[in-house]
């Protein structure tokens, strides 16, 4: 028996927020909580659990998780699962760790040697799309993620709609595969219009075409374009996706494996999701602990297609620089080839925390506000 010892949580930049456990034999396992925007939230609710799981046996993955789940009245939402994600990611790389196997090897082991991978691009202007596209396609990349516009009123301009589809083709012409992310701010009148006017240019899929509040008016669209409808990165549970599953409205679930529940949660979702002849695509913009979870789930969920992950110029977290392999010491493992990422095949997770670095970072960083977007009526927009 190796009870747990203590749990640390770091917030560190740019926007991260780490959890580390240790049993009583001083092995350790990290995990990943980042909620943009409710960092403190979010440690609110660790310190919660943490009495919950301090002794209790940290190879009881499961039981620690229901019991966090089926004691708690009020659960689920962004908040409450993060801090539960944290913790199980954490868990799962301790006793994975203590076995001396990768995390996959104890889902069932792996039914793939590689990960398709894709990264964003920013940039409002076609010109500028292309010039990023351009470098991820450098980077090793084959396919990219871009938004389909800022901030979109009720009924917008035509324009808007004609500068994405410029963006679509000048990225597509660069023989590389993309995605579209309506992140939620465009709302129906335009979003059937942009959907339609994307659909002959082939995107790889559409993300969040309408905000997952809204189901119903996703569900029509579903039925009026054949373009792949993707969406889950603000749905938090298996009981949320049920109804985008049952109504056949979704093509492409995206669950954030640091909201979602972790790498347990993660796993039943993608089951789930498999009944329904629906692909997994795990939202990761996130920092490595995150990714470093998805690719074991990668590794070993036969419906899994793609791999979203965040990149940046350098790993170089002195100069300001925050590439998704910052804070780890092997960051060659997430090393992009012809659009693939190899299956990490080192204990746990297949990373090793820069424990010191990240210490020293969470010393002085406050917490990320989120952004958003003024109209230029002065009305607020979706971010």
């Amino acid at each position: 028996m190796a009870p747990i010892a203590s749990i640390e949580w770091f917030r560190v930049l740019p926007r991260w927020l780490f959890v580390k456990i240790t049993d009583s034999e001083d092995r350790v396992g990290w995990g990943e909580a980042t909620l943009e925007g409710h960092t403190e939230a979010v440690e609110g609710a660790l310190r919660g659990f943490r009495s919950r799981f301090l002794g209790h046996e940290a190879d009881d993955v499961e039981r620690l998780w229901q019991d966090v789940w089926r004691k708690s009245f009020y659960r689920g939402g962004p908040v409450f699962m993060s801090a539960l994600s944290g913790l199980d990611i954490a868990l799962w790389d301790l006793k994975a760790r203590k076995l001396g196997v990768p995390v996959w090897q104890l889902l069932g082991g792996k039914v793939r040697e590689k990960v398709r991978v894709y990264a964003w691009v920013g940039g409002d202007r076609p010109g500028d799309v292309v010039a990023q596209a351009e470098v991820r396609k450098g980077q090793g990349f084959r396919a990219v993620k871009m938004n389909a516009c800022e901030g979109v009123g009720w009924l917008d301009s035509p324009g808007v709609v004609e500068g994405c589809v410029e963006r679509v083709k000048g990225v597509k012409g660069l023989g590389m595969d993309v995605g579209v992310d309506f992140h939620g701010r465009l709302h129906r009148p335009m979003a059937k219009q942009l959907a339609k006017a994307l659909e002959p240019h082939g995107p790889l899929f559409i993300e969040e075409p309408l905000l997952s509040e809204h189901p119903e008016p996703i569900q029509l669209l579903s039925q009026l374009i054949t373009i792949p409808i993707a969406l889950g990165e603000r749905l938090y549970s298996r009981w949320d996706f049920k109804p985008f599953l049952a109504n056949s409205s979704v093509d492409i679930i995206q669950p954030d494996i640091a909201h979602c529940g972790g790498i347990s949660e993660l796993k039943r979702i993608a089951a789930m999701a498999e009944a329904y002849d629906v692909a997994l695509a795990p939202h990761c913009p996130l920092g490595p602990i995150a990714l470093a979870a998805c690719l074991q789930i990668a590794a070993c969920t036969a419906n899994h297609t793609i791999q979203e992950m965040s990149v940046g110029m350098h790993y170089n977290v002195a100069a300001g620089e925050y590439d998704v392999g910052s804070y780890v010491k092997n960051p060659e493992g997430f090393a992009v080839r012809e659009g693939f990422v190899d299956v990490l095949t080192g204990p746990g997770l297949g990373i090793e925390v820069n424990e010191e670095l990240v210490r020293k970072v969470a010393e002085t960083t406050e917490p990320w506000e989120l952004m958003g977007f003024v109209g230029e009526d002065g009305g607020l927009q979706e971010w």
